[in-house]
């Protein structure tokens, strides 16, 4: 894996660290309540980060795979 496949690798990692604190902390109820209306509700929705995860997931073993 080359100098560059190795950045997008640590990046990926680190979105999927951060994905899946946003999506455990909104998961709470009481979060949730206090977003209230007017938020987009895809970026308030835990389940829309657990895809982002899903997605960053994929593409890192990819990418590794790819070498």
């Amino acid at each position: 894996m080359d100098g560059s496949q190795q950045q997008v690798v640590r990046f990926l990692e680190k979105e999927v660290k951060t994905y899946t604190a946003l999506s455990l902390f909104l998961a709470k109820k009481r979060i949730r309540k206090q977003l209230g209306a007017g938020v987009n509700q895809a970026l308030t929705s835990p389940s829309f980060y657990k895809e982002r995860v899903k997605e960053a997931t994929k593409l890192i073993h990819e990418l590794k795979k790819a070498d």
